[in-house]
């Protein structure tokens, strides 16, 4: 029977068989490598991947897919929502770095992102088709105006590539939006720091992009008596992440001296 995609779902399945081809080179799979694959679909990338050797985990919400692929046999199902789903206990399983890919529902996209960053020492790689302007914001460089929270946080611990564009005749149904395709490599030596504090420190850094630092994260800092020796005289979208890492350690360090 004739799949129907679903909307709540975000369901967009790719069609174009170069595309598919240029996605699966760049995620490079290997005879009996693990992988897993977040929403498989119809299959156009699952059969690509099995057609290479891979040893495939699907994680699938619709139920009606989740059943087709439990009855082709030749994958791992996983019936859930991805937001709910313990990649760290696949990482267990597994006994290896992760390797994960797929076409992730652009209407949840940063959280699946945001869902994952825990586990990134945990990870190999992660291959993502995205909306092209959320590839655009996670690849961005400092000064440059798609250069946000969502930069840092995922530069913090990944080097992140755009490896490829692509057209929404792609797709069928075809988005209203260009997508692109993602290579996320996980820093070999992340920088150990708090996420939590790095993540509120960012969120109030770019509350109010236009403004320069000083008044937002100029006064949450003086707030913590962290100001000192930050040039406050910049935009948000002008410090680079190393800059942002280090003032939130010394943020830290700061609320532990005041904790003694």
């Amino acid at each position: 029977m004739k799949h129907i995609p679903r909307k709540r779902f975000g369901q967009h399945f790719l069609v174009d068989a170069a595309v598919i081809e240029a996605i699966v080179d760049a995620i490079d799979p290997r005879a009996g490598e693990p992988l897993i694959e977040i929403g498989p679909g119809l299959g156009a990338l699952t059969e690509a991947l099995l057609a290479r050797g891979a040893r495939l985990t699907v994680i699938e919400l619709d139920r009606d897919l989740a059943a087709r692929w439990r009855r082709d046999g030749r994958v791992q199902v996983i019936e859930a929502d991805v937001l709910t789903v313990d990649f760290a206990a696949l990482a267990d399983a597994t006994g290896a770095p992760l390797r994960v890919a797929g076409n992730l529902p652009y209407n949840i996209s940063s959280p699946i992102l945001f869902h994952l960053l825990p586990l990134a020492g945990r990870v190999r790689d992660q291959h993502f088709m995205l909306q092209k302007e959320v590839v655009d914001r996670m690849v961005a460089s400092p000064g440059h105006k798609d250069y946000g929270r969502l930069s840092v946080m995922l530069q913090w611990r990944y080097d992140m590539e755009s490896v490829l564009d692509v057209p929404p005749g792609a797709f069928d149904p075809p988005p209203r939006v260009d997508s692109a395709v993602v290579r996320m490599t996980p820093h070999a030596e992340a920088a150990a720091i708090d996420g939590r504090l790095l993540s509120e420190l960012v969120m109030v850094a770019f509350s109010q992009r236009r403004k320069l630092l000083r008044h937002t994260l100029g006064r949450w800092l003086e707030a913590r008596g962290a100001a000192e020796g930050f040039d406050t005289q910049r935009r948000a979208e002008e410090v680079p992440v190393a800059e942002y890492l280090a003032l939130t350690r010394r943020v830290a360090a700061t609320g532990e001296q005041a904790g003694q």
